[in-house]
């Protein structure tokens, strides 16, 4: 698929049509990471922008109710 860039305001926009956004499993409230390998950008959806700070604070949990177990698991 070829696309063109259009002007919007000071900036240029891209159109990215329905069928690829549901394939990754973005919409319009999804945020995206925007990255360049010098050549190409690459878009990233961010699935769950908070989902890694939950994650720390159920492993966080999880390291305090049981430590004496895992560190007996780990020796």
């Amino acid at each position: 698929m070829v696309k063109q860039l259009t002007k919007h305001g000071n900036s240029m926009a891209m159109v990215i049509d329905k069928p690829i956004l549901e394939l990754i499993g973005a919409d319009a409230d999804t945020p995206f990471e925007i990255t360049t390998d010098g050549q190409a950008l690459i878009l990233t959806p961010l699935k769950n922008p908070k989902g890694g700070e939950a994650f720390g604070v159920a492993l966080e949990k999880v390291n305090t109710r049981y430590a004496r177990a895992l560190k007996k698991l780990a020796e």
